[in-house]
């Protein structure tokens, strides 16, 4: 499997597979941008799906994948969650990326010739005000830096891109308008993937666990099954439902600030286990550094 079949320009240098991370989008994508920013001797690799993006990684074509999880303004990134359990990775870090948006357009374009813009459709909710207060006509497309490509080959300046300065710079476009976003705070959080775990040792600083639950088909069982958490004093800064194919049955994906040898979280996954019929460890990974300048 090759995620760049058909997809996307290969970086000009190549490396082995140890050396890369996938991730899904274009080159220039805020994932890329993530890549760069956590890991800058890694050569990222591009894949057109989150699938992909996993099966580079299960099958020894990339080290790492960067996957984004949450947004501050989106919410929950679509799918991923559904593909974490059965993913066959690893998570061993998590990253916070702040998203700064900007409009970007082929050489000598400026506000007064840009009459549409495209991106994808989250970057055009979060920049809404910039483009109601310059009337300019918003055109959804599947990502931020294929838009971006797509504005440098038309050549045209009465278009432009919101995407990243990083897509500015690989597609050879001009920022024409900086820090567009609505929000201050727009920030992604990403998981980092990779195919054996890697738990942090208890003297290595904060730590986050990740786990996935489904508990007994019984009246309170959340209720109780989460009791050991709160009794044991174990933050719990993460907890979604998914619904079973039948509507009948929940799975829980929950986050902990915490290592599961620590005595406290042993025995809050203890009391977890006996109310649940399903328990599986995702990963046990550092807290980003974010967490604390945020909190």
């Amino acid at each position: 499997m090759n995620p760049l079949d058909d997809y996307g320009t290969a970086p000009a240098r190549t490396l082995s597979a140890e050396h890369r991370i996938a991730f899904q989008g274009q080159l220039g994508a805020y994932s890329h941008l993530a890549c760069r920013t956590h890991y800058p001797e890694l050569e990222p690799l591009p894949c057109p799906s989150f699938e992909d993006a996993f099966a580079a990684v299960r099958e020894g074509a990339a080290r790492y994948a960067m996957i984004p999880v949450d947004n501050s303004v989106a919410g929950r990134v679509a799918d991923v969650h559904h593909l974490l359990p059965r993913g066959g990775l690893h998570i061993v870090a998590e990253h916070f990326q702040r998203v700064n948006h900007h409009l970007l357009s082929v050489p000598g374009a400026t506000l007064e010739t840009i009459k549409v813009v495209e991106s994808h459709v989250h970057a055009i909710g979060q920049c809404r005000a910039f483009l109601r207060r310059h009337g300019f006509q918003a055109k959804i497309v599947a990502d931020t830096a294929g838009a971006a490509a797509e504005v440098a080959a038309a050549g045209d300046p009465t278009r432009a891109a919101i995407a990243s300065r990083l897509a500015a710079e690989i597609y050879g476009l001009q920022v024409v308008a900086s820090d567009i976003e609505d929000a201050e705070h727009n920030t992604t959080r990403f998981l980092v993937l990779a195919r054996e775990p890697r738990w942090p040792s208890l003297r290595d600083g904060p730590v986050i666990t990740t786990f996935i639950f489904r508990v007994r088909n019984r009246p309170a069982a959340l209720y109780k099954a989460l009791g050991g958490f709160a009794t044991n004093g174990v933050n719990m800064v993460k907890l979604e439902s998914y619904l079973d194919g039948a509507f009948a049955q929940a799975q829980f994906y929950a986050d902990i600030m915490g290592h599961p040898e620590e005595d406290r979280v042993r025995y809050a996954f203890e009391e977890l286990r006996f109310f649940s019929h399903h328990v599986e460890i995702l990963g046990v990974y550092p807290a980003d550094p974010f967490r604390e300048r945020m909190g």
